[in-house]
């Protein structure tokens, strides 16, 4: 083979095994250019979103240059959405299902988001998060977790593929080996999970399990040590982990593809470009990237990367037409899998509803608090989200609760308001609220000490206010008075409104 054609069969190789994100609700030039070139993947954000028929037309457009493109979406349904990033999630996320523990619940709520994702054109959706969140001081997991109970996680994750990929869309389970123990965003460093084996076996490995005995065909890396397997590399850079752990303990012959890799986990030591040729080298078969780093010029210095890699015997030049085979089997097989997907509408306000409503909770003080009968003042304590949280999307109780009660008033009060002095709750909470019902919206109130302090002020002043947690429970000693949702999606705020309003029958 000449040098030029080795050349640029070395460039469609390494095209094929990346899943760039790009900007706008239309495909850049580039990007076509690129399909045509080998690019067998591309991922989607709420930046390309503007409606599911929109998203069906860019769909159409990217696979005009090939039929069998990969078009990847990052939609968990509940807190990280997507496809509904502009409005909210009308369907519950992950700990909320778990917290009903309906698996023909959460396989229907997957179907129903299965059949929205297939009609838009996606085919490879990177959910579910088989993540058991067993440490509650987690800032990555937290409610995108069916919970901490292994087996609650296990088989939650095993009936969300299953109804996902019964509409045609293939499933990634997420984020291995088990990102559920740490307590660092792998988003700004690389964070640690120090358990030995027993410990990883028991707690952290059987939902992926589950994911490989229900079907799943895709497994996205984590980008954190596990030192038991791994002292020196984080999993997605660890082949002892990718080979050794995930293929031949777990027996997974599908699709490896790495979690972002321009997060600082692994772009802090080793560069986007030296993670990316450390993670093909370690057993990726499809590096997502374009979460933050869209452009072409990062396409483009991959490329150039894995190449050099290759020619100048970093990477093995097998290993990567491996990792480009296994793309294209899977390419091929989820383009099977979405033309044979179970037709159907979208079920809109129907199976996403009825599921979150299922997933609250109520104290009896709340109980005995409830209906409210006047329009009530809503402070809504807002933290700051992590970053697999788009800022762009709604959540909170107050929009739904003023269409229920006309003339409801809300603030939405952040951390650093309070602590640089710029608001004072007594001004814009306690003061509105007089002679009125006063509820009080957390999220997360016990991994935010300020919300913690806040809530506890707010329910000393005011010992007869409801307070809505639509994050992790925490241990409810807060106030007498409280709602759970288990979760911030737009559905799971109807249903604390219903709720408040006695909406629904709860």
């Amino acid at each position: 083979m000449s040098s030029s054609k080795h050349s640029s069969e070395l460039r469609r190789l390494a095209l094929s095994v990346l899943q760039p994100g790009f900007v706008g609700t239309e495909a850049p030039d580039w990007v076509l250019r690129d399909i045509g070139d080998g690019l067998a993947s591309v991922v989607l954000f709420s930046r390309n979103i503007v409606s599911t028929e929109q998203v069906a037309r860019l769909t159409a457009q990217l696979r005009a240059e090939n039929p069998d493109l990969i078009v990847a979406i990052d939609e968990e349904a509940g807190d990280v959405t997507r496809i509904e990033s502009a409005t909210g999630s009308s369907r519950p996320g992950n700990f909320a299902l778990g917290t009903v523990d309906d698996p023909e619940l959460t396989e229907a709520v997957a179907a129903d988001l299965g059949r929205q994702l297939r009609t838009a054109g996606v085919s490879l959706d990177y959910a579910p998060s088989a993540d058991v969140n067993s440490n509650p001081d987690n800032p990555i997991i937290g409610v995108r977790s069916f919970g901490s109970d292994p087996e609650v996680v296990a088989r939650h994750t095993g009936a969300w593929i299953r109804g996902l990929q019964s509409s045609g869309v293939a499933a990634c389970a997420k984020h291995f080996p088990g990102h559920g123990d740490v307590a660092v965003d792998s988003h700004h460093d690389l964070p640690a999970y120090p358990a030995g084996r027993d410990e990883i076996a028991a707690q952290a490995l059987p939902p992926f399990r589950a994911a490989v005995a229900a079907g799943v065909r895709a497994v996205m890396s984590g980008h954190l040590l596990v030192p038991a397997y791994d002292p020196d590399l984080p999993a997605t850079l660890s082949r002892r982990i990718l080979h050794g752990l995930l293929r031949e303990e777990l027996g997974f012959d599908g699709l490896v593809v790495s979690d972002a890799i321009e997060m600082g986990a692994v772009t802090r030591r080793y560069g986007i470009d030296g993670a990316t040729v450390k993670a093909v080298g370690a057993g990726v078969d499809a590096v997502c990237v374009g979460g933050e780093s869209a452009e072409e010029a990062t396409v483009a210095l991959l490329v150039k990367a894995l190449t050099a890699a290759v020619t100048g015997g970093e990477l093995a030049e097998d290993r990567l037409a491996e990792a480009a085979g296994r793309v294209r089997e899977f390419a091929r097989w989820s383009a099977g899998l979405r033309a044979s997907g179970a037709a159907g509408e979208v079920a809109g306000d129907g199976i996403g509803h009825v599921a979150a409503r299922r997933a609250v909770r109520l104290t009896g003080a709340a109980r005995a608090a409830l209906p409210l009968t006047a329009a009530p003042h809503v402070v809504e304590l807002a933290p700051v989200t992590n970053m697999a949280i788009g800022k762009e999307t709604p959540w909170g109780v107050a929009e739904p609760l003023r269409e229920r009660l006309p003339g409801t008033t809300s603030v939405r009060v952040r951390g650093q308001e309070l602590e640089q002095g710029t608001v004072a709750l007594e001004s814009c909470a306690l003061e509105p609220a007089v002679g009125r019902p006063l509820v009080i919206v957390a999220r997360d109130a016990a991994r935010h000490p300020w919300m913690s302090r806040a809530v506890t002020g707010l329910t000393a002043a005011r010992p007869d206010a409801i307070v809505v947690e639509m994050g992790l429970p925490g241990d409810g000693s807060a106030a007498a008075a409280q709602i759970f949702t288990h979760g911030a999606s737009a559905a799971s705020g109807v249903a604390a409104a219903e709720a408040l309003t006695g909406a629904s029958a709860l």
